[in-house]
């Protein structure tokens, strides 16, 4: 996974980097087709805003968040990704498996009946 950060106003130190790194490989526990983590960190007056759109395979996940505290908007943003990451793996699984062999299995009992 190749992570890019970038800050707008701010001067990324190594702690920010390091932070935002260990938190978006938790993102790898629920899938592995991770490849490209964009995140922006940046300030405006009183707002502390983190941003970061990961590339997966068929989706670009984007998601903001703001806070007071730049470390607790970098939790906010990964708890955000992380909720759109398991519902974007739950639409590419197939729900449809088991129903599939219990209506065969219903359509053959109907048969051998008649």
């Amino acid at each position: 996974m190749q992570v890019n950060v970038t800050g707008q106003h701010l001067e990324i130190t190594d702690s920010l980097r390091d932070y935002i790194t260990t938190k978006l490989a938790k993102l790898e526990r629920h899938i592995d087709t991770v490849t490209n983590v964009h995140a922006i960190l940046s300030v405006e007056k009183q707002r502390q805003k983190a941003e970061a759109t990961i590339h997966i395979n068929g989706a670009n996940l984007f998601a903001a968040a703001e806070d007071e505290n730049m470390y607790t908007a970098i939790d906010a943003l990964i708890d955000k990704l992380d909720r759109q990451v398991k519902k974007h793996k739950e639409k590419r699984s197939n729900h449809h498996r088991g129903s599939s062999s219990a209506l065969q299995a219903s359509l053959q009992e109907e048969a051998s009946q008649e």
